[in-house]
């Protein structure tokens, strides 16, 4: 499958989750089979998290959570087609905060994917893409997490790319997709955080100068509706924007693939209501295959969008992720570790003390151990340092660190 993901990826947070290595693996479920070409990868987590901060705030307490966490992924593959899904359920009971904070969460994930050629071959693929999530008060680190900022929330997200290889030096590919965000908050306990909408659409063309090199130019133009506009405040909830990007991607090779691109966005918050922002902008990612027991995943991004924190304002977020993973005792025990970076910059607030800076840097360092095809045995430690500068007073109290240790179990067919 060779489809190009340039619409996606305007709509990355970028986060460096755990890789995977691809040694060998020894006793890895392998799900329940239903005829040939059906599997069902059933399983259940079950793990017990100490946390430095729970509040997520410059006066920090700590605490400790306990989470089970059961799902179920699906298969089915075609002759030159599949499609995959994921529901899954989690429940967390804390030791402190218990009345407050204890909170289901559950979410599903579907994949389809078709093309009616090899890869780098003439013709056509498809991939549509949506997923659904209804999450509680505590988030993973690498999201705005804790009680007073991670919030219990909506969102729903729907992708499609479909790429035409028209012959062995040019591609093109179009897109669409759509993102939702509603938080339920409580304003008796805290200020309110502000959900959005966006809907995009946008292509690309690519010409494949050598073997292993595209260059690439790829559009796209986006409507935003935003839940941050009062009664009192005279802004449309309507904002606009395009980026028109160039740059290099790999064609096909063994061991790297990358993509790099640059170029221009604009924004037209509050249908003009505000200042237009514009600057440049960037999308890359890159794999490498070190060796059969180690890989390495970089990833980075920036755009604009409408503050979830701060009434009419709007935002430009430039994030950075990179991750290694490395595969010992026959793939058995796998080590992980990532650093993610990511900037929010004011770049249009409607008062002047909603004008700051947030800096979060996040690390992680996991091992997961395969006992046996059944059990699988984890633990990962993480910190979360976020910094404000500029705007008012309170803004620096989002000033904060916080130290996460988990230890679990994961019951896989």
């Amino acid at each position: 499958m060779n489809i190009k993901f340039s619409a996606i990826a305007t709509t990355l947070v970028v986060s460096a989750s755990a890789l995977t290595a691809s040694a060998d693996m020894v006793d890895r479920p392998s799900g329940i089979k239903i005829g040939e070409r059906m599997t069902l990868r059933p399983y259940v987590s079950l793990s017990y998290t100490y946390d430095s901060n729970v509040d997520s705030t410059k006066h920090a307490k700590d605490g400790s959570s306990w989470v089970v966490n059961p799902g179920l992924g699906a298969e089915y593959k075609g002759d030159n087609w599949e499609i995959a899904g994921r529901a899954w359920y989690r429940y967390h009971a804390y030791n402190r905060y218990s009345k407050q904070l204890n909170e289901s969460s559950f979410g599903e994930s579907l994949t389809f994917k078709w093309t009616d050629s090899l890869p780098n071959e003439k013709g056509w693929s498809v991939l549509l893409s949506e997923s659904f999530t209804q999450i509680s008060q505590d988030d993973d680190m690498t999201e705005a997490s804790g009680r007073g900022l991670g919030r219990d929330r909506t969102t729903f997200q729907a992708a499609g790319v479909i790429e035409r290889r028209i012959n062995e030096h040019w591609h093109a590919a179009a897109n669409a997709s759509y993102y939702y965000l509603d938080y339920e908050n409580n304003v008796r306990e805290y200020a309110p955080l502000y959900g959005w909408k966006r809907a995009l659409v946008g292509g690309e063309a690519g010409y494949a100068a050598s073997k292993w090199t595209d260059i690439i130019l790829a559009a796209n133009y986006g409507w935003y509706w935003q839940d941050n506009i009062p009664n009192n405040v005279r802004y449309s909830d309507e904002s606009k924007g395009w980026s028109v990007m160039a740059g290099l991607a790999t064609r096909a090779t063994e061991k790297i693939e990358y993509r790099v691109l640059t170029g221009w966005s604009h924004f037209k918050y509050a249908e003009g209501d505000a200042d237009d922002i514009d600057g440049w902008t960037y999308q890359v990612s890159a794999k490498w295959k070190i060796s059969d027991t180690w890989n390495t995943m970089l990833l980075a991004a920036s755009y604009y969008q409408p503050s979830e924190r701060e009434i009419a304002s709007a935002i430009r977020v430039d994030a950075i992720s990179w991750g290694i993973a490395h595969s010992m005792v026959r793939g058995k025990l796998n080590a992980t570790f990532d650093l993610n970076y990511r900037r929010e910059t004011h770049e249009y607030s409607y008062t002047r003390g909603y004008d700051y800076d947030d800096d979060i840097i996040t690390a992680r360092l996991g091992l997961n151990y395969t006992l046996n095809r059944f059990i699988q045995l984890y633990g990962r430690i993480e910190y979360q340092a976020d910094m404000c500068d500029g705007g008012n007073v309170r803004g620096h109290n989002y000033d904060y660190d916080r130290f996460r240790g988990t230890v679990g179990m994961r019951l896989t067919y």
